[in-house]
């Protein structure tokens, strides 16, 4: 956090330029990015999705504990988006995710909640209206479940410690691994 906001944007940007150009170049660097996601992220910086950046600006430092777990050992592999108080989730939304090597494209559809534990199914596109309706995901994934596309991040890099991807909304996003959270995952 104490790094300015419009610096942390400055370097996504370019760290995107940089990583697209370095990923046509050399085909190994979108698989080396699926197995460096692998565990659990928290959510630290983010632009918010376009809509939002209208609304109230850019969000940039996450005021709230966000973590995402992305399972590539699972057939499908699995996603969990979770908002959390300590270590108690709030919700938490889960489903499956497939990941593009050649475009290093993230598409994923949650298809179950769970609300402080009790877990209950979603209806196809069910997350993405409470994403839109909470501001927490972007308006644009209502329109694409509508078509029966799936939400998507576009992932900029990933190593041991740092993810950096696009969403579906167009905003930017920073995460840091949280290996407690990794732990509990594989339990």
């Amino acid at each position: 956090r104490a790094e300015e906001s419009h610096a942390v944007i400055e370097a996504l940007v370019g760290l995107e330029k940089t990583m697209r150009a370095e990923a046509k170049a050399d085909a190994k660097l979108s698989g080396a990015t699926l197995d460096a996601l692998d565990g659990a992220w928290r959510l630290c910086f983010t632009t918010g999705t376009v809509d939002t950046q209208k609304k109230i600006g850019k969000i940039n430092y996450f005021p709230l504990k966000a973590v995402q777990t992305f399972d590539t050992t699972t057939e499908p592999m699995a996603i969990t988006n979770g908002i959390y108080v300590g270590d108690v989730a709030l919700v938490r939304f889960f489903g499956p995710f497939e990941f593009n090597e050649g475009t290093r494209k993230l598409t994923f559809d949650f298809d179950e909640i769970s609300l402080l534990g009790l877990r209950i199914p979603l209806p196809k596109g069910g997350a993405a209206q409470i994403g839109a309706a909470s501001g927490l995901g972007s308006k644009s994934n209502v329109a694409r479940a509508k078509r029966e596309l799936p939400a998507f991040f576009n992932w900029i890099s990933a190593n041991e410690d740092i993810a950096t991807a696009r969403g579906g909304g167009g905003g930017l996003a920073l995460w840091r691994r949280d290996l407690e959270a990794q732990e509990r995952m594989r339990e």
